[in-house]
């Protein structure tokens, strides 16, 4: 006869509730979500070849050329895609940006999963995934090939894990937490600032038998196991994303800054979701049947009070938000059911149309590149930075060809930052362009000028002031012309010639030309 099981060999279920606060059991299971997901998929395909390469694309493409296991501002992940895809398809943007179209889908179909397991029917499911398809966080970072999109996904898959094991009692589930956070980490290493969060959350609301559930700490040593590559190198090159962390502190970066985040709070969802995420919030936080879900919301508290105080970036937070939609999307449909169901349906159809619909035109490629208002750059930033690279090389191309033969023949260019770099290493070769170098991030890594090179183009400073430590003189010989009435950080900057080399590029290139943010 065989031994009965004993506690060591059960996982870890806390006590069940009593009927009366047990969680609700799921919905039923609905296409809705799967038609909307593959709509998001499908419209980001069909616009990926708009515009052209992001700024931080054209760096992942540089990244992809220098494998490693970690960079200063991010793990292997996407580097290692970007230049798989690259190879399969060399210069394809559809081909290049067909994964994060595809994260996209998926980020849908786990909001609607999410809001499934707390009970919504199927058109709440499906009331959620209409959300998430048109919130910013999904729209904007499905659009290109980025490190947020994965990040996305890792957050949600995540946090599905969390709300199911904190339905069923079953600490098994936490494996799936580590598991996503743990191949979160090699993307960048933010899912430690959700480990936190949740933690924290159980901390504080329960079940607190969790953290010391032997299911618990495997899935602790799970997620350490597979971020260990990218940690360890980040340790044995002193850390550097702290380096980034403090320039986003300081306000040195898009979307970052404490009143950023705030702001940001009541946007990168949708202004039409953020009463909808509002009410899931407070019912995660007060209603009774949810009270096993407590710690959900307490760790959205916990990351965005983080947030807030290091002065991240505002949408650091954005996946609990959709989580905390998909609460407010059942509380919604169950709202729009009672009463007049019709008026209240009708309400909310009508307020979608012109809060929702503005996001398209917003944060994807839709309206002419050359045509483009300028209040869609102020909104997105990342709109501007897709603009004009063939062009920003061809004004360097400019400049280059204007140097004297002899010059010519031993210049090299200098850029402020990785994406210009990024852009004259797509686009530099077909100009005969030299070989541009940067101290930006992970670039300072990826080789310096040669001893010799005393006959420096530079590009992506304001003023040639800064230059006068390391070169005799520098004048200025052109402007950046992308040809569009575009506000990037390129257009219309000026371009300069440098000539004699104050002190060889050894001494210097480490200490002073590197530079973080």
């Amino acid at each position: 006869m065989s031994e009965p099981a004993t506690d060591v060999d059960r996982p870890h279920r806390p006590a069940p509730a009593s009927p009366s606060v047990r969680p609700p059991v799921p919905g039923p299971r609905t296409v809705g979500p799967w038609l909307v997901a593959g709509a998001v998929s499908l419209t980001l395909l069909l616009l990926a070849g708009r515009y052209g390469y992001h700024r931080d694309e054209l760096y992942f493409l540089l990244c992809g050329r220098h494998l490693d296991w970690g960079y200063v501002d991010q793990g292997p992940l996407v580097p290692a895609l970007a230049r798989l895809l690259d190879t399969i398809a060399p210069g394809n943007l559809t081909v290049l940006r067909t994964p994060s179209a595809l994260l996209a889908g998926a980020a849908v179909l786990l909001v609607a999963a999410i809001a499934r397991e707390l009970g919504a029917g199927r058109g709440g499911q499906t009331f959620a995934a209409l959300l998430a398809a048109f919130s910013g966080i999904v729209l904007a970072g499905g659009h290109l090939l980025s490190t947020t999109t994965v990040d996305l996904l890792v957050w949600l898959a995540a946090a599905l894990c969390a709300v199911r094991l904190l339905r069923t009692a079953d600490s098994r589930w936490a494996l799936g937490i580590g598991l996503a956070l743990g191949v979160g980490m090699l993307n960048k290493l933010l899912p430690a600032l959700l480990a936190v969060g949740l933690i924290a959350g159980v901390a504080i609301a329960g079940p607190r038998g969790l953290l010391r559930d032997r299911w618990v700490l495997a899935a602790v040593g799970l997620t350490a196991l597979l971020a260990a590559p990218n940690i360890v190198w980040q340790a044995a090159h002193g850390f550097p994303q702290l380096g980034v962390a403090a320039s986003i502190s300081d306000g040195d970066s898009s979307y970052s800054g404490r009143l950023d985040v705030l702001a940001l709070q009541f946007i990168v969802i949708s202004p039409y979701a953020v009463p909808i995420w509002i009410a899931g919030l407070v019912a995660l936080l007060r209603q009774t049947r949810w009270r096993a879900y407590r710690a959900v919301a307490w760790a959205w508290l916990v990351v965005v009070g983080i947030v807030v105080l290091a002065g991240g970036k505002g949408y650091y937070d954005a996946p609990l938000l959709l989580v905390l939609t998909a609460a407010g999307a059942a509380v919604t449909a169950a709202w729009a059911s009672r009463g007049a169901p019709r008026l209240r349906r009708s309400l909310l159809a009508l307020g979608a149309v012109p809060l929702l619909l503005p996001s398209v035109v917003l944060l994807l490629p839709v309206l002419p590149a050359d045509r483009l208002p300028g209040f869609v750059v102020d909104v997105n930033y990342d709109a501007g930075e897709t603009i004009g690279w063939p062009a920003f090389a061809d004004s360097v191309a400019t400049v280059h060809r204007a140097l004297p033969p002899e010059e010519r023949a031993r210049a090299v260019i200098l850029t402020g930052n990785y994406g210009e770099a990024g852009a004259l290493a797509r686009y530099g070769p077909t100009r005969d362009l030299p070989r541009a170098y940067s101290g930006h991030n992970s670039m300072v890594d990826f080789g310096r000028p040669p001893a010799d090179a005393d006959v420096v183009i530079v590009v992506g400073w304001e003023r040639a002031d800064p230059l006068s430590a390391w070169f005799d003189g520098c004048v200025p010989a052109g402007r950046v012309d992308q040809r569009v009435e575009v506000d990037n950080d390129e257009n219309g900057g000026p371009i300069f010639v440098c000539r004699g080399l104050r002190r060889p590029w050894a001494q210097i290139w480490d200490t002073e030309v590197r530079h973080t943010g």
